[in-house]
């Protein structure tokens, strides 16, 4: 089969996804996030009920959100009284699924030149995520606490297309479930209605090049690893 020009797009868009951990402070213009998120509102949802709402933050009320989770982060004792909004992991890990995980952390860890004993510079890199990896625009993502599993389902498709949207006006993205742990602090900076549960941040911006972190590329398994063909 003969790839047509919309495939190579489409197709472009998804695999040049990456998770980017370092941005350029360029602003991203209001029409091009409402656009992504227009876009975005057209993942399938079980009857369509599109459980999605979104927050999004920039200059001054990002920045507070950043300094307040970044306070309670600093803070060992503090920290350890914020637990996750959900379980995102399982409690017991199994391969391959920790030998993957192991790799791409540490993977990434070798190009910052952390090592194991760098405490301090491992709990530095986490603290990033707090910031957005310094991007422009935060997106916080919630739920109205009624939904289910399946809405949790739903909600995974609305936020690939918005990472793929986003590749597609030239934007990156870092999907991020390292806020779970604050959702607290979230909800208490927003001031997010009770009805709300917190599913995740996302930073949404231009990739610095420049930065070694951004140069990781993760890898995938191949098809025949993952799929069984029944004919």
């Amino acid at each position: 089969m003969i790839e047509t020009k919309e495939q190579k797009i489409v197709d472009a868009a998804i695999t040049t996804r990456r998770s980017i951990r370092a941005f350029l402070s360029t602003p991203v213009a209001r029409e091009d996030i409402e656009k992504i998120l227009e876009v975005a509102a057209r993942a399938p949802s079980g009857t369509n009920i599109q459980p999605w709402k979104v927050y999004v933050l920039t200059g001054a009320p990002k920045d507070r959100l950043c300094a307040e989770i970044l306070k309670v982060h600093n803070n060992p004792e503090e920290a350890s009284q914020h637990k996750q909004a959900y379980r995102y992991y399982p409690l017991k890990w199994v391969s391959p699924y920790i030998d993957r995980r192991r790799k791409v952390g540490w993977d990434l860890y070798a190009l910052l030149g952390l090592t194991r004993d760098n405490k301090l510079g491992m709990h530095t890199q986490l603290g990033r995520n707090y910031t957005f990896f310094d991007a422009p625009v935060g997106l916080i993502f919630t739920i109205d606490s009624a939904m289910e599993q399946g809405s949790w389902l739903d909600y995974g498709m609305f936020l690939e297309n918005i990472m793929v949207a986003a590749r597609g006006r030239g934007l990156d993205t870092c999907p991020q479930a390292a806020f779970t742990q604050f959702h607290r602090v979230i909800s208490d900076v927003l001031q997010l209605p009770e009805s709300e549960t917190f599913v995740c941040g996302m930073s949404l911006g231009f990739a610095d090049l420049s930065k070694i972190e951004n140069s990781l590329v993760t890898e995938r398994v191949p098809v025949a690893e993952f799929v069984k063909f029944l004919e």
